[in-house]
């Protein structure tokens, strides 16, 4: 699961989604954000079967955990220790984040939010190395006349944003080194309220005191450290059903099933019992995994044909109002179902998708124009969004949802300022809203300069990327807070 959700923001052709937008979508926020009913029941139904398996083999975030706290149990074995639960805090940071998501602080809720955070980290520390190596077999193949790789654009989308995901990844590795799951018992709002619902589980790791040798391996060996060895008893609500504590079990006296209907079989120990743990975790994992099956959605790839040329050195324009994917309705409606988790970012065959630094929009991906234009035939943000954020669009739909309107800017324009002649923005605007008129409405032979039909205008940006004027445009596209279609 990790590697198909870490694959699904690398993959820099475009053709994975296909395959593997399912395993953003069963992710437990998003879900819940796009008000998937069909995803959100199938995952309340694992829980309250499984226990919190969720965590285990479909949270990115807390596979992503178990791996370095693996990593460590190969240095230091029988680390850990039972502990209480930290009531006060994690259902403290519960508490917050709903209040936050309420009041429509967008930051703290992405911060907090499991899926978007391992999403950040992808983005912005493995892709770029990625990239780079993706980059350097293009330039190998090249020199062997094949194109099965081509070179595509690294740089930094926002520092702010990067150092965020830097921060949430030592932290993380941190707290997993020391403590295993810390993170997803302490912090994360998702363990939380699926903990509400493990509690209740039909089936559960229990002990049989009979077997129990106060051995205390099993509790040396939760990471969750939720099982106390001395007293026999299990926390539900940090528990997240690894099997690590039966594997390591050499008596017997853990078991994962109903504790009731176990109790009430024959103790006699029936043959080849010393391989049903293993049994076990096999069979919940592969509940699992059907699971899943059953709710992925699979979506039809979108080909784009690459950008225009890279102009460099531009200056962002400041723009009054910010501009949102087309699909995302209206700047409102964007704010309250984006958790920022970089996806559509990631996946930007253009480049105009970047993560705001505002602190009203922290991380909450913006349209800029300086490295390309959102292309009418391209709708790959609206196909990958998990949350609902960005709707499904169709090419059509895109081609006439107005985002935005260009804005011609005198003072900063070639033809006026340099004498040159220029219709950049005009040649190659898609719906041909720019035409270029006399600069002076008396005089048919004065410069030629730029024209906006505001009502044809659906704010792609193509005229702002290719205006030749250094370092701001001297055209650029005004963000709409609602979006309407032409």
């Amino acid at each position: 699961m990790m590697v198909m959700v870490t694959l699904l923001f690398l993959d820099v052709s475009g053709a994975l989604h296909h395959y593997l937008g399912w395993t953003a979508r069963i992710q437990f926020l998003p879900a819940l954000l796009a008000l998937n009913v069909v995803v959100i029941v199938a995952l309340v139904l694992l829980t309250l079967i499984f226990g919190r398996i969720y965590c285990s083999v479909i949270c990115p975030l807390g596979i992503f955990q178990d791996i370095v706290s693996w990593i460590h149990g190969k240095r230091r074995k029988n680390r850990f220790t039972a502990s209480p639960e930290k009531r006060w805090l994690r259902y403290g940071v519960l508490v917050v984040f709903i209040a936050a998501f309420i009041a429509g602080v967008h930051a703290l809720v992405a911060l907090l939010a499991p899926y978007s955070s391992y999403g950040r980290m992808v983005t912005n520390l493995l892709l770029p190395v990625y990239q780079w190596g993706n980059n350097l077999l293009a330039s190998l193949a090249e020199r062997m006349d094949s194109y099965a790789f081509y070179s595509v654009d690294v740089w930094m989308k926002s520092l702010p944003t990067f150092l965020v995901a830097l921060a949430t990844f030592i932290i993380i590795v941190v707290l997993a080194w020391r403590g295993g799951r810390t993170y997803c018992n302490t912090i994360c709002p998702v363990g939380t309220i699926l903990a509400q619902l493990a509690r209740f589980s039909w089936l559960k790791v229990y002990f049989d005191a009979d077997k129990c040798k106060s051995c205390s391996l099993c509790t040396k060996n939760c990471k969750a450290s939720c099982i106390d060895f001395k007293t026999h008893k299990v926390d539900y609500t940090r528990c997240v059903t690894c099997g690590n504590c039966i594997e390591k079990c050499n008596f017997g006296a853990l078991h994962y099933g109903h504790p009731k209907a176990m109790q009430q079989q024959a103790v006699k120990p029936a043959d080849g019992e010393q391989n049903a743990p293993d049994n076990t975790r096999r069979a919940f994992l592969l509940g699992t995994a059907i699971v899943g099956a059953d709710i992925a959605l699979a979506q039809a790839a979108k080909k784009v044909d690459g950008g225009l040329a890279i102009i460099e050195d531009k200056v962002p324009a400041k723009r009054t109002t910010h501009i949102t994917p087309p699909g995302s309705v209206s700047a409102k409606h964007f704010a309250q179902h984006c958790t920022a988790c970089q996806l559509c970012v990631a996946k930007c065959p253009n480049g105009v998708l970047r993560p705001s630094n505002d602190p009203s929009r922290f991380m909450q991906p913006e349209l800029s124009f300086e490295r390309g234009a959102c292309r009418p035939e391209c709708v790959e943000c609206s196909s990958v969004c998990p949350t609902g954020a960005i709707k499904p669009i169709t090419v059509a739909e895109k081609s006439s949802t107005v985002i935005g309107h260009a804005v011609w800017v005198k003072a900063n324009c070639v033809v006026l300022n340099d004498g040159v002649n220029c219709g950049n923005c005009a040649r190659h605007c898609p719906t041909g809203a720019i035409m270029m008129v006399p600069s002076n409405a008396d005089d048919d032979t004065s410069p030629m300069v730029p024209a906006v039909n505001s009502a044809m205008c659906i704010g792609c940006g193509t005229c702002e990327y290719v205006c030749p004027a250094r370092p701001f445009s001297a055209i650029f596209v005004e963000g709409h807070e609602t979006h309407n279609e032409i």
